[in-house]
């Protein structure tokens, strides 16, 4: 298989925002001094990647263009890639959240495609806009290797839909801040080979 058949794409989390653990969703905080530490430690390698792609919230574009700039590397945004809306939930922390209904959170994580927070996003309609982010993605920038800077919930419905994981498992899957995950694509189309070279390692 020759090179230009084969695309490697690293996703990364954006690191620890402001204001600490908060469903922020499309709330735009940007990091905080420790985010920035965690998000330049996750990237000791950054001459490797042809292009760079990020959400355009601030938590992710503001390392994503860091980035670029010092690197030469180009860089675009895009909305496919924003965090899931959380609707009322946006702002409030785990432990405001339970204090209100002490099951709410348990619900979310065991059928996400069956709870969503009041005025929330709906996870297959989040999915779509993803998928669709990702697959557009892959199509014009094939044959490259690229980073994506993202979401936890953005980047979970990445690897469920490259590794044919179903949705509504996708909290199985732990993406910390800052963490890092490589997928290999080989070939394209329904022919592609998709396989995961790590996961949520920032320091590889």
């Amino acid at each position: 298989m020759n090179e230009s058949s084969i695309t490697t794409v690293d996703l990364l989390r954006h690191g620890e925002p402001e204001g600490g653990i908060r469903f922020r969703g499309h709330t735009d905080d940007p990091l905080s001094k420790t985010g920035w530490a965690q998000m330049r430690a996750a990237c000791p390698d950054s001459n490797s990647w042809q292009i760079v792609v990020s959400s355009p919230l601030l938590r992710c574009a503001g390392f994503a263009a860091e980035l670029a700039a010092n690197t030469g590397i180009p860089m675009e945004t895009d909305v496919h890639l924003r965090e899931i809306g959380f609707g009322a939930w946006e702002g409030r922390t785990p432990e405001e959240l339970m204090q209100d209904d002490p099951g709410c959170l348990d619900r979310l994580w065991r059928d996400p495609a069956s709870f969503t927070p009041p005025g929330g996003e709906g996870l297959a309609a989040f999915a779509a806009r993803v998928t669709a982010g990702w697959n557009d993605l892959l199509l014009r920038h094939a044959g490259k290797h690229f980073l994506v800077v993202a979401h936890g919930g953005v980047n979970r419905v990445i690897l469920c839909q490259a590794l044919q994981i179903p949705i509504h498992n996708m909290f199985c899957l732990d993406v910390p801040f800052a963490g890092r995950s490589r997928i290999r694509i080989l070939g394209s189309g329904d022919q592609a080979l998709t396989q995961l070279l790590f996961h949520g390692n920032p320091q590889a």
